[in-house]
């Protein structure tokens, strides 16, 4: 019978009888595994039962993954190492490397001899090693990572800014997963204000990316299509070529323009309290553009969205052309569709935009600029920019 039927049959749910079958019980808000530790699943806290002395026989008999040794293969190992077999004859008669034999056998070795009951129990006891959580604990470590996701830095942006910035301490090291562990735990524990502080999609849970919505052409324009777009802004290897598009508040009724600049992901902003028509799209980008340096005005690339049906009036006014996405394909201004993602943290779907102010959009953008990027060598866009106006 298929596990989801005799759990419908018992009245159970499907991860009751899961955990039924891995010898697991559930205790108010915990689950008591077989080797004895207890998970608190609403506080995070892991408790483990006292194995000082042996550990408990049913992790020592639990089935393991393959890519662990068993009790059978390390009494092979004992038998075949006391007749003087080479390491790479019992790793073919295992079916090993002869390194994890050799690292088994000087491992786990006392005085000299290998015995392999009192190496299995060695093994099993120290297996699941629980110990608490780095940012469990008080520290520069813990104050470091809570104040940069509070600006809203990503844990991956936050681990290589640990490294740039204590090249010397190890204590201020941290992995990407612990910093999403963490968050994920207190996120169970109904901390879903906090988590939504954190992390950008305001799930607490990880989930695939849907399809994107069907986009039609807006207008019938002469446009000139990506296809046509100079190799050179391709490649990124010319800075001042830019990628556009607008994020539109509820009801269709305020918006945002976003420019990011391909070469080094600067972000600008402009402002559209009261609508997103072609016109009003029009008057917000020429200021924006025109406020850059010559060099930096090379081309826009954007969507075929109706806001942009005034690009030839844009382009006399500014002397920069524009470029259009094939339908339904976002991916061709990667660097824009993913600052927007970013920008939804601040400006979540479904909400007035016409509240924030220009100074507010000027302030965000700074802060966006300001956060290292793995595809500048986590350099921040702020700091390439400025290479670049004294480059030149």
């Amino acid at each position: 019978m298929r596990r989801r039927d005799a759990a419908a049959q018992v009245g159970v749910n499907v991860r009751t009888a899961r955990d039924w079958d891995r010898g697991i019980r559930k205790i108010g808000n915990a689950r008591l595994h077989a080797d004895g530790r207890r998970i608190d699943y609403k506080t995070g806290v892991i408790t483990c039962a006292d194995t000082s002395t042996s550990p408990a026989v049913s992790a020592l008999e639990a089935d393991l993954h393959p890519r662990f040794l068993t009790l059978l293969e390390r009494e092979q190992i004992a038998d075949l190492h006391r007749q003087g077999a080479s390491l790479r004859v019992i790793g073919r008669e295992l079916g090993r490397s002869a390194s994890t034999i050799k690292c088994e056998i000087d491992n786990r070795s006392v005085e000299g001899v290998y015995r392999p009951y009192r190496a299995h129990r060695a093994w099993v006891k120290a297996r699941s090693r629980p110990k608490e959580s780095k940012l469990a604990k008080d520290g520069p470590l813990r104050d470091y990572v809570a104040a940069k996701l509070a600006v809203r830095w990503s844990p991956e942006q936050i681990c290589h800014a640990l490294i740039r910035e204590f090249p010397g301490e190890q204590s201020m090291r941290v992995s990407v997963e612990t910093i999403y562990q963490a968050i994920y735990v207190q996120a169970r524990g109904g901390l879903k204000r906090e988590v939504l502080a954190a992390l950008r999609t305001g799930r607490t849970r990880r989930k695939p990316h849907q399809a994107p919505n069907e986009r039609t052409r807006r207008f019938v324009e002469e446009m000139v299509m990506i296809a046509e777009r100079p190799p050179q802004i391709e490649d990124r290897a010319v800075p001042g070529h830019w990628e556009g598009d607008l994020i539109v508040g509820t009801r269709s009724e305020s918006a945002i323009v976003t420019l990011v600049e391909r070469s080094s992901r600067y972000v600008m902003l402009g402002h559209l309290p009261g609508g997103h028509t072609a016109e009003e799209v029009r008057d917000v980008l020429v200021p924006l553009i025109g406020s850059l340096p010559e060099h930096l005005r090379g081309s826009l690339t954007w969507d075929q969205g109706c806001e942009m049906a005034a690009h030839k009036q844009f382009s006399v006014a500014t002397g920069v052309p524009v470029y259009f996405c094939d339908p339904h394909s976002p991916w061709q201004r990667g660097s824009n569709e993913n600052t927007n993602g970013l920008l939804r943290q601040y400006f979540p779907k479904g909400t007035d935009l016409s509240v924030h102010r220009p100074q507010d959009l000027e302030h965000i953008a700074q802060e966006l600029n300001g956060r290292p990027r793995k595809t500048l060598g986590w350099e921040t866009p702020a700091e390439r920019l400025r290479d670049l106006l004294t480059a030149t």
